[in-house]
């Protein structure tokens, strides 16, 4: 798939795109919530903005764009944040535009933030950008990050203390361009036929089938902290009988002398263990575990464990607060079962996109709520983040609901061998641990997901594939790792390495397509040939067919409701035999239509979806939702309450 861009000369702007180079991450990533000690400002609204047509896109940093208001330095309009920008205008080189782009925001910050005595320490916080991006505030450089779909943030106390009443502008240069060591991968292409393309004319060629939305997408905050602080968190559980064990490590920086108590609170608000140190272990008797969506009563129980900080600081007392919530659950992998809290669990659910008219992959509260109103009303208890980490948001809901999450980082579309080399295992690892220290305390994510549909065939893949989920099994021993692979099973070097097997398959769609009746054996032989050889549990992780709303053919022809609702139909029966063995999941492909680049077999986008693109019902909805809710009353370990209350949900 190619995206169209305006010209640019010489590939100068790629050149200085790769010679940023990269800041290491800091330590702690914790969520910026309010407390007694900390403070949150939300800077989503207008902003202004101005993409940079220059030839080399480079005028921005030429001209040092950054060093005075953006406004004066030519043309600006608003921009909402957070929002792609894509969609936002009318102007159709915008729509595709490959290159730089500049955002900026002027805003005054409370007096009491600003006076250094009161040892206030200032935090500028994105929750992401796609895809680099480097931010000044007021024309000094405070940071730059590399990948879309995580946060990053920076101290800026130095600069904005001791100036009371001047603005705080924020600047924030964003380049989208993806390379073969990006996450996703993607190539320039120059087309150099002077007699069918303007000079200097390139596409943005890219190896996965959705749209590559840019913009700042996530909430900027700013936040405060004392001076010494709270950095980071990390919580483990573990449950036998009627006895939980929650393991602590604390981290506080900014001085050596301080204490740490914990306390954790149940729902009541009832204190129900407490500690001391920066590390140790919680003991709770008769836990409320957590549990996920339709596997119990009180699904997504949370603690609330209030970590306290106290330290001396020049004769001063200083205190920081952070509540963590925390669910005691555990995780246990077979040879054909997943287990959360020693039960075995049937991942009936959906891949998903963040996506959406105007707004593309632009974080938007009442979008999250209508997504998870249908996840619940569909009976779909898991889904996976695919193919890229969600906001921070959508996982907190994850957790409050007990929607179980297969957690999935941006390496979609590795296809090529330079994809597969030092300079992209490098940053991939890099983006594991930046996903990890993010999303390590999450009852909800029960896996995690280090590519989707790579070539897992090429020779590279196996030390690739081998390195990678080591570093991430190291980072975090307390979860099972995949990818989702769509090879064949006899020549995927990386499948040895993973602890389930994510398969991916479009019987009589891709392959063979309009062919339903092939499905039953070409299903059963692969899920056979899959177990037999690696003796590991499988989740259908893709499966599905485009349908057009309103498009109907009977006998079902593709592209119709009824042939979608067909195949899903001839699927299901595969499934309902092998989940009585190794099979441990399904997660149809898609929950709803999604933007993909321009082609000749997307009409405005991937029609895969059971919901509109406006989250409107198709036929197959209906399909998997009865099929959904039977799953779960079938379920030994669904209680009565939920059983007799089906029909109402």
């Amino acid at each position: 798939a190619a995206a169209s861009g305006g010209g640019m000369a010489g590939g100068c702007w790629l050149l200085l795109l790769l010679a940023l180079g990269r800041a290491a991450p800091p330590a702690g990533m914790l969520y910026p919530r309010e407390t007694p000690s900390r403070e949150r400002k939300e800077l989503g609204g207008l902003w202004s903005f101005r993409a940079d047509f220059s030839p080399g896109r480079d005028a921005g940093f030429v001209q040092r764009w950054y060093r005075q208001p953006l406004r004066q330095t030519g043309p600006v309009i608003d921009m909402p944040v957070p929002a792609s920008f894509n969609d936002i205008t009318q102007d159709p080189s915008l729509e595709n535009y490959i290159g730089w782009v500049w955002y900026e925001k002027e805003v005054l910050l409370p007096l009491r933030w600003l006076q250094e005595d009161f040892n206030t320490r200032v935090v500028l916080r994105f929750g992401s950008a796609h895809y680099y991006s480097i931010v000044w505030v007021n024309g000094v450089q405070v940071m730059e990050h590399e990948g879309g779909h995580l946060p990053f943030e920076a101290d800026i106390s130095s600069i904005v203390q001791g100036s009371p009443g001047i603005p705080c502008r924020i600047t924030v240069a964003l380049n989208n361009t993806l390379t073969p060591h990006t996450l996703p991968p993607g190539t320039i292409q120059y087309m150099n036929d002077k007699t069918r393309y303007p000079k200097n004319y390139f596409v943005q060629n890219i190896r996965f089938d959705f749209f590559n939305y840019a913009g700042i997408h996530r909430p900027v905050v700013l936040y405060t902290t004392p001076s010494v602080y709270i950095d980071d968190i990390t919580v483990t559980t573990a449950s036998s009988d009627n006895v939980a064990m929650v393991r602590y490590q604390v981290s506080v920086v900014g001085s050596t002398l301080y204490s740490l108590s914990l306390s954790l609170r149940d729902q009541e608000g009832k204190v129900v263990a407490t500690g001391d140190g920066p590390a140790g272990v919680l003991k709770v008797l008769n836990p409320n575990l957590w549990w996920p969506y339709l596997m119990h009563e009180n699904p997504g129980y949370r603690y609330s464990l209030e970590v306290k900080m106290q330290a001396q600081v020049n004769g001063a007392l200083l205190e920081d607060l952070y509540t963590l919530p925390v669910g005691i659950r555990t995780i246990h992998v077979t040879s054909t079962q997943f287990l959360i809290n020693g039960k075995p669990f049937y991942f009936h659910g959906v891949n998903k996109h963040e996506d959406a008219d105007i707004r593309g992959k632009g974080f938007d509260w009442p979008l999250v709520m209508k997504d998870f109103n249908l996840l619940r009303w569909l009976g779909a208890n898991s889904f996976r983040t695919s193919h890229y980490p969600y906001a921070e948001e959508i996982m907190d809901l994850c957790d409050a609901y007990g929607i179980v999450v297969i957690d999935e980082c941006p390496a979609v579309g590795i296809k090529i061998p330079e994809s597969f080399g030092n300079k992209s295992l490098q940053h991939h690892l890099v983006v594991m641990e930046e996903l990890i220290r993010r999303d390590k305390n999450r009852p909800s994510v029960v896996m995690w997901s280090v590519a989707n549909e790579p070539a897992s065939e090429l020779p590279p893949a196996a030390y690739y594939f081998k390195t990678v989920i080591a570093h991430t099994k190291a980072l975090d021993p307390s979860r099972p790792v995949t990818f989702v692979t769509d090879a064949n099973y006899a020549l995927d070097l990386g499948a040895p390495y993973v602890d389930v097997i994510c398969v991916n398959s479009y019987f009589s769609w891709y392959h063979d397509p309009g062919h339903l009746e092939i499905i039953p054996l070409q299903l059963t032989t692969q899920f056979e040939n899959w177990y037999k050889t690696y003796q590991k549990p499988i989740i259908q992780s893709e499966y599905g067919a485009d349908s057009v709303p309103g498009l109907h053919s009977d006998p079902p022809l593709m592209f119709s409701e009824e042939y979608q609702k067909a195949l899903l139909r001839e699927y299901h029966s595969v499934f309902d035999k092998k989940r009585k063995e190794y099979v441990i999941g399904e997660l149809i492909w898609n929950f709803a239509d999604f933007m993909t680049n321009q082609g000749i077999t997307r009409v405005l986008g991937n029609k895969k979806g059971i919901f509109t693109r406006q989250r409107q019902p198709k036929s197959a909805a209906f399909v998997l939702r009865e099929r959904y809710w039977k799953i779960a009353n079938e379920s030994s370990c669904l209680p009565p309450i939920i059983k007799s209350h089906t029909l109402f949900l």
